[in-house]
């Protein structure tokens, strides 16, 4: 199965390597990555990395660095002397990690899924063990892994409805290699049973809650939100609509319901945030479209116009979506209201945001319902009701006020899973008899 793997592999590299080769030539995009996911590295990258035990953590992207943080810094405090080296496959994820990680921790990108390249980075770092967070599953790095007597622990491991569906019919290839991962920390008892529905063995299968949350709660200060309102010239007294992650077909309701919000409240503002910041040009062009002259982007402030009376922010920059939230009076979260799963709804609860999306929520459904449950989650069916229930919420900003603290008080009352990683770590490595 491996071999016709490859073979498949192959073909698909064939068309994949021209493809972004052209996209990074006349984009510049995965122009710092593409080099590293072939092995190909500046020579003295692995040079200052030394310490008992060697610890490769892997975290594809923004998302999962977050998870990834926390644990990293319990394993830090568990193992000082340690080496540690985190993995992503994007740049965003690499650039949140330069930002949440400390400088300590050696930073990389992951290798494709070719057997040379990944024995030619293995030989580099020499790990213990190998620790993927989520579902990341590469067959042929898990195949050497094991061959080399590698540990491999997932954390925060989690299987989507789309996702397992995709898995589980090819389940009869993916249970070989299910059995290479010495144990798999879920975030909750559905993730747990779809990976046993997989062929994950059972026994190996802890569940240990989301990481995320420690993540979140950690990253929240004052002085971050002090710093983007000054950036963005928001005053605290501002009433601001934030939609984040919004996908295409989105922003037309969005700038809908804006339209009418400013019938009652002329002083609103409105910060539209797309999934893919390639959709900026798009994006601006349709606020304009709808009227909103005065817009900008904020690659225009970063440029060094300032945003005066502008109304309307286009975001078309990575890794400012989180502080974004923190300014929020109502806030939206994109992929909902389009069938696209939903977005993380934790990251505007983290600031003691009442949160609004869609009903398709299926990526993200524990945290929907985790927030639904204490009533700072609500789910809104199209541009009515989304109107309808912002304007039930501003109408009583003491319901806002408390249910957002709610929302904070969740993120809060949820973080610990990060020690129980951790801990799970810690038992692979003593078995291994590399730590006392």
């Amino acid at each position: 199965m491996l071999l016709l793997y490859n073979i498949i592999l192959f073909i698909f590299s064939l068309f994949a390597i021209p493809y972004y080769g052209l996209k990074m030539l006349f984009t510049g995009k995965y122009r710092h990555s593409l080099g590293p996911k072939f092995g190909i590295n500046r020579p003295d990258l692995y040079q200052d990395m030394k310490g008992e035990p060697r610890v490769w953590v892997h975290a594809v992207s923004v998302g999962e660095v977050t998870a990834a943080a926390p644990i990293i810094a319990s394993l830090q405090s568990d193992f000082p002397g340690a080496c540690i080296v985190l993995s992503t496959s994007t740049e965003t994820g690499q650039a949140m990690a330069r930002r949440i990680v400390p400088a300590s921790v050696h930073l990389i990108y992951y290798p494709l899924d070719i057997p040379f390249v990944i024995r030619k980075v293995v030989r580099q770092i020499q790990p213990d063990i190998f620790i993927p967070t989520e579902t990341e599953l590469w067959p042929n790095f898990l195949r050497i892994c094991k061959r080399q007597e590698i540990k491999i622990v997932m954390i925060n491991g989690r299987l989507s409805p789309r996702s397992f569906r995709q898995y589980y019919r090819t389940r009869f290839f993916w249970k070989q290699f299910l059995a290479d991962i010495d144990e798999m920390g879920v975030i909750s008892e559905m993730d747990g049973q779809r990976a046993g529905a997989l062929g994950m063995a059972l026994t190996k299968i802890h569940v240990l809650g989301n990481a995320k949350y420690d993540g979140l709660a950690a990253m929240v200060s004052p002085a971050l939100r002090e710093d983007i309102a000054h950036r963005l010239n928001i005053a605290d007294t501002d009433r601001v609509f934030v939609a984040g992650s919004t996908h295409e077909g989105e922003e037309i309701i969005i700038l809908d319901v804006y339209k009418q919000l400013l019938n009652l409240y002329p002083d609103f503002k409105l910060i539209l945030i797309p999934r893919h910041i390639e959709r900026g040009r798009e994006v601006i062009r349709l606020v304009k479209q709808y009227g909103f002259q005065d817009s900008l982007t904020l690659t225009e402030i970063n440029q060094g116009l300032s945003r005066r009376n502008q109304r309307v922010l286009v975001v078309d920059v990575i890794g400012e979506l989180f502080k974004i939230y923190s300014l929020a009076t109502i806030v939206f979260c994109g992929g909902s209201l389009v069938r696209k799963g939903g977005q993380n709804i934790l990251e505007p609860a983290a600031w003691g945001k009442v949160v609004l999306y869609g009903p398709s929520m299926e990526d993200f459904r524990d945290e929907k319902t985790l927030l639904e449950e204490a009533g700072a989650g609500i789910t809104v069916t199209d541009s009515h009701d989304l109107f309808g229930r912002i304007l039930a919420l501003l109408r009583d900003p003491e319901t806002l006020t408390r249910k957002g603290q709610i929302a904070g008080q969740v993120i809060a009352a949820n973080r610990g899973a990060s020690q129980r990683y951790a801990s799970l770590i810690r038992e692979v490595l003593m078995s291994k008899n590399r730590i006392s």
